[in-house]
């Protein structure tokens, strides 16, 4: 071996047993962390048929597309949360008919040879589990996925808004949470005059 292969080599080996060594040590210190990187946002609590639909999606192999339940790829769409948005009878008819229910044309769903085309094929009660399944991912309010804003003040949202939107905006459209800041007064009084 020549000398500067011996060098290369040398500070290669060098830096693997300094990341080794700051590993044991970091370990041996209990400077790990039980939080996780991400916050969970979608939680899911699953009925009998919901955890069929589960079964079938994971038999199906439709994770090798879509992201549920914290597994999969995100080749297609995330599914977490997707019950929030949609209807148990939407996701059915999109199961069923994608590009009738969705309105254009699908990546993979669909008329052949489309490569997920034999979901539309399956027997109703499995698109029905399947349904159910994605129906019951819910999205915690205020996520990305979330069909509704988080409730009560948030200086963020509002600075966003005082940055973002036009000026004529407010006398156009209503801001969702003054929605829940009236719902709340009026529980508030009813339970103040009880």
């Amino acid at each position: 071996m020549k000398k500067g292969e011996k060098i290369l080599f040398g500070v290669v080996a060098l830096i693997v047993i300094i990341a080794l060594g700051n590993f044991a040590v970091l370990e041996w210190l209990g400077f790990t962390s039980k939080k996780p990187i991400f916050t969970v946002v979608t939680h899911y609590d699953f009925s009998a048929e919901g955890l069929r639909g589960f079964e079938l999606y994971r038999q199906s192999d439709c994770y090798s597309c879509h992201r549920a339940v914290g597994s999969g790829t995100n080749m297609g769409l995330n599914l977490d949360g997707i019950g929030s948005n949609h209807s148990l009878d939407y996701l059915y008819n999109f199961l069923k008919y994608p590009e009738k229910t969705y309105r254009a044309k699908t990546v993979g769903h669909g008329l052949s040879p489309k490569e997920a085309d034999y979901v539309s094929a399956l027997p109703d009660a499995d698109l029905h589990a399947l349904a159910v399944f994605l129906s019951q991912l819910k999205a915690d309010q205020g996520s990305a996925t979330a069909f509704e804003p988080p409730k009560g003040e948030s200086g963020f949202i509002d600075a966003m808004l005082d940055m973002w939107v036009p000026d004529g905006w407010r006398n156009q459209f209503k801001d969702v949470r003054d929605r829940w800041k009236s719902k709340e007064q009026e529980g508030q009084q009813r339970d103040g005059s009880h």
